[in-house]
Parts: structure tokens; C-alpha cells; sequence
């Protein structure tokens, strides 16, 4: 077995993740063929296949499910030799992946670089997107350091660092501002639209509504909070959106704002990282920063329930 490299490791760990031999070589940066080389290159040291090649997708044998496992925790071994020595350098420099759930990315993530950035001259920030199971997943197999999620994760091999709260907010169409604040009993009976499965805005929603997550006949869904906004600014229906993401969402939509009656929905933003990475002290150094970042609340709520005034000239008394 002393013909096993790390580039074979890699290249099969790609592949056994796409499931694919294009989508893996692309994100590999090699050509095809040549990754099909070096996985054939690695069967044969092994004396065993490996994966089961179909015309249009691969299937691994029960070995290389087992094999790709082993190289997954190889491999995350190795990244974590890399920030061990990273470790040791003050200020932190080199490679920071960051992880950060759809519905804080827009609103904090520019002011994050910018703050790390300034701090940290010499760190490469490599910011990605996407729903909380992705990024847990993606968390606990190496390919990120840390990420921004909504807690708690109740991952036991994750420490998780709280960094502030925040309300949910109401959204409606503009000239429903003057009415009474809907109640949880209240917005079940309306038409609610809410964020598509999979994001953990949407079902801290349903929970303070107290519904399930079934989808019921009146309730309608979109992939952004920005798109679940333009609909309420059509009449559509009504929306819940954290408060950070007021400003931005409502500056081009027909809308009223208003919060909601005591105790409100809030969630905890926190940042969650490996309880083994290295990197650990570094990290809870830039969770005080991300913390710093969103107490300063730059983003603030639009006016609550306060109509717009009327700037129509008075009616004439001749």
C-alpha cells in the first residue's frame, strides 16, 4: 500500500462526494481523463475495484464506500496539520473557509470581510453559502473551518459560540398598517409565506405559529426572503424576515412593517466550529469580531405601523 498518495486520496474523495467523474475532475481542476487515470491507478494498488462505472453515473462497491470514509478522515487530519502550524502564527494568516446560512449572508457577510479584512490583511477569506444541514455536513468532513449559523445545532462534535439575537419581524402589504397586529392563532389563519425546506428560518417560523412543517393549502414558498417580500408587496399573502434583513428587503416593496406582540420570535446567531480544529482560539478570536459586527445593528427596521403621511395638497374651500 505505500503507493497511496494523498493526490489519490483526494481525487477518489471527490469523486465518491459528485458521484460523477466530470463534476469531480472539475472541482479538482483537472481534466477527466486524467482523474480517471489516478483512480484506476489507485484500484490497482489496492488489487480491488473501487466503483462501478454506469454510462451515466458511478456506483461505489461496498469497499470504496468504506474506503472513502477512511480517506475523508485522512484527509481532514492532514487539513488539520496545515492549521496546527497555522496556529502558531500571530496574527492569523493563510486559508479561513467560512460558512454562512442564506438568510444572514446579504445583510452581514459584507461587513464581516470588511472587518476581517482590515484586521487580518494577510488572511484569504473563502465565504460560502448555504443552508444549515449542508454546512454542518460540510463542517464535520473538513471542507470548512467555521460557520454562521442559527443555533443551536446540537451537533455533539461541534462547539457552537453565541453572538447575538435577533427579533422576527412582520411584513405586510402596505395598506394593511393601520391594522391590528396579528397573534400566532391569527397568522395561522392567513396566507403565510415562508422560505422553501431546508432553511431554519422556515421552521422557526412554523414554530412560532404553531404549525407543522406539512405544508398547509394557504401557506406558499420561496427560495429568498427578498422574493417572499415582492410578494407581500402584491397582495400575496403576509411573510415573517429577521430584522437585520429589513432595510434591504423593504427599500423597493409596498409594505408595512410591525412587530409582533410579547414574547416575540427571535433566533440566536452563533458561530460553530470543530471541537478538534486546531485553529480553535483563533476563531473564537474572529467570533468576537463577527459578534462586534452584528451588535452594532447598522441595519435598522424600517418605521413600525406608521403609515406613510399624506402629502396631497388640502382640498380647496372656494
Amino acid at each position: 500500500m505505500i503507493g497511496i498518495t494523498l493526490k489519490h486520496l483526494r481525487y477518489f474523495e471527490a469523486l465518491a462526494h459528485h458521484g460523477h467523474f466530470g463534476r469531480a475532475a472539475d472541482t479538482c481542476a483537472i481534466s477527466q481523463p486524467a482523474l480517471s487515470l489516478q483512480i484506476k491507478e489507485l484500484e490497482t494498488i489496492l488489487g480491488t475495484p473501487l466503483v462501478e462505472r454506469g454510462a451515466r453515473q458511478i456506483r461505489l462497491t461496498s469497499l470504496g464506500e468504506i474506503f472513502a470514509i477512511r480517506a475523508r478522515d485522512i484527509l481532514r487530519q492532514v487539513d488539520e496539520l496545515d492549521d496546527l502550524a497555522r496556529a502558531s502564527y500571530s496574527p492569523l494568516v493563510g486559508r479561513l473557509r467560512i460558512g454562512i446560512i442564506p438568510t444572514v449572508a446579504p445583510y452581514l457577510l459584507p461587513k464581516i470581510i470588511k472587518a476581517l479584512t482590515g484586521r487580518y490583511s494577510v488572511l484569504d477569506l473563502r465565504p460560502r453559502e448555504a443552508v444549515t444541514q449542508k454546512l454542518l455536513a460540510d463542517l464535520k468532513d473538513g471542507k470548512l473551518d467555521t460557520a454562521i449559523v442559527a443555533l443551536p445545532v446540537s451537533e455533539p462534535s461541534l462547539h457552537e459560540e453565541p453572538l447575538f439575537e435577533e427579533e422576527f419581524v412582520l411584513v405586510r402589504p402596505l395598506e394593511d398598517a393601520d391594522k391590528p397586529v396579528p397573534n400566532p392563532q391569527s397568522l395561522r389563519e392567513m396566507r403565510l409565506l415562508l422560505l422553501e425546506e431546508g432553511h431554519c428560518f422556515r421552521d422557526q417560523a412554523l414554530s412560532f405559529c404553531k404549525m407543522s412543517s406539512a405544508v398547509p393549502r394557504d401557506l406558499m414558498e420561496g427560495s429568498a426572503l427578498s422574493t417572499l417580500v415582492q410578494m407581500v408587496g402584491a397582495g400575496i399573502g403576509v411573510t415573517l424576515i429577521p430584522e437585520m434583513a429589513v432595510a434591504i428587503e423593504t427599500r423597493s416593496a409596498d409594505v408595512s412593517i410591525a412587530r409582533l406582540a410579547q414574547p416575540r420570535p427571535t433566533r440566536t446567531i452563533g458561530m460553530v466550529w470543530r471541537k478538534t480544529n486546531p485553529l480553535a482560539d483563533q476563531l473564537a478570536h474572529i467570533a468576537g469580531i463577527v459578534q462586534q459586527v452584528g451588535s452594532l445593528k447598522p441595519v435598522q427596521p424600517a418605521p413600525i405601523n406608521i403609515p406613510a403621511p399624506n402629502t396631497s395638497a388640502p382640498p380647496s374651500t372656494t
